[in-house]
C-alpha cells in the first residue's frame, strides 16, 4: 500500500518529522484513544449516543486517510478527508470531555497530532 518511491519524491513541507516518528506516536495515540473511549463506556450519563457517532466517524476518517494518501496518491482528496476528521475529532473531544473530562483531556494530544498532520497534508499538497 505504501509507495516510498512516489512518497519519498514528493517535497516535504517546512516541520515535517522523520517517518520512524510516525510509528510510535500512533501506537501512543492508539492507546490513550482506546484509553479515553473506555473511560467514556464506563461513565453512566444519559445523551452519549453522539460520543459514540462521532467516535466511529473519526475511526473511520482516520482508517481511510492513509490509503487515499499512499495508495491511491490522491494529496487533495486526502486532505478533504482530514479536515473532515479534525471536524469529527473536535466534535468527539467536546462530547467525550462533557461527559468525562479524563477521557477529554486524554484525547487531547490526538486532536493536537491530527491538527498536525492537517498541516503536513495541506504542505504536500500546495507543494507538489
Amino acid at each position: 500500500m505504501y509507495n516510498s518511491l512516489w512518497f519519498d519524491s514528493l517535497i516535504k513541507p517546512p516541520l515535517a518529522p522523520p517517518d520512524s516518528l510516525f510509528s510510535p506516536v500512533w501506537i501512543f495515540l492508539y492507546i490513550t484513544i482506546f484509553v479515553a473511549l473506555v473511560l467514556y463506556i464506563r461513565k453512566s450519563e444519559e445523551f452519549k449516543e453522539s460520543g459514540y457517532i462521532y467516535f466511529g466517524i473519526q475511526l473511520f476518517l482516520n482508517i481511510i486517510w492513509s490509503p487515499v494518501f499512499f495508495a491511491a496518491k490522491n494529496i487533495g482528496a486526502a486532505l478533504f478527508v482530514i479536515v473532515l476528521l479534525d471536524i469529527f475529532v473536535i466534535l468527539m473531544v467536546r462530547k467525550f470531555y462533557s461527559v468525562s473530562r479524563a477521557a477529554g483531556l486524554i484525547l487531547v494530544p490526538y486532536l493536537i497530532w491530527i491538527l498536525f498532520a492537517t498541516y503536513l497534508n495541506a504542505g504536500y499538497f500546495l507543494l507538489n
